[in-house]
């Protein structure tokens, strides 16, 4: 009996150190895994690095697409209002170029009344002329 107990005991304190062991972990890290290890923190400050870089660069660009988004807001808005001036314009002038064409059609009869008119001058003046040279002439 008294093995069986020593067996027990043994088996005991052997269960408490493994169990000790479990909990506290073990402090024995070979020279490979910490080389390992630090490579990857290295890494990893590489990438929080890069991230808040690109966090950064992000912000600024998002900063610049807004403005010309408001930018071309404004252009569209610009361009809207000319056009509609244009339309306007070419409206007007369509107009314009109508009532010319009918105030040409309605001065095209009296400009034929004028022009016998204006013959009926000239031979006026031409008579005034004769006599003038005449009496120039004596």
């Amino acid at each position: 009996m008294t093995q069986t107990m020593m067996v027990r005991n043994l088996a005991a304190v052997a269960a408490i150190t493994i169990f000790s062991v479990g909990l506290s972990g073990c402090d024995y890290w070979p020279p490979a895994l910490q080389t390992q290890i630090e490579q990857l923190r290295s890494e990893l400050q590489t990438a929080t690095v890069e991230k808040t870089q690109l966090q950064n660069q992000l912000a600024s660009i998002t900063k610049v697409k807004d403005d010309l988004q408001v930018q071309v807001d404004d252009l569209s808005r610009a361009n809207r209002d000319k056009s509609s001036m244009i339309n306007s314009l070419q409206n007007s002038l369509a107009a314009a170029q109508e009532r010319l064409a009918k105030s040409a059609k309605a001065a095209a009869p009296k400009a034929g009344a004028a022009k016998p008119s204006a013959k009926v001058t000239q031979k006026a003046s031409v008579k005034k002329k004769a006599p003038a040279k005449a009496t120039h002439v004596r």
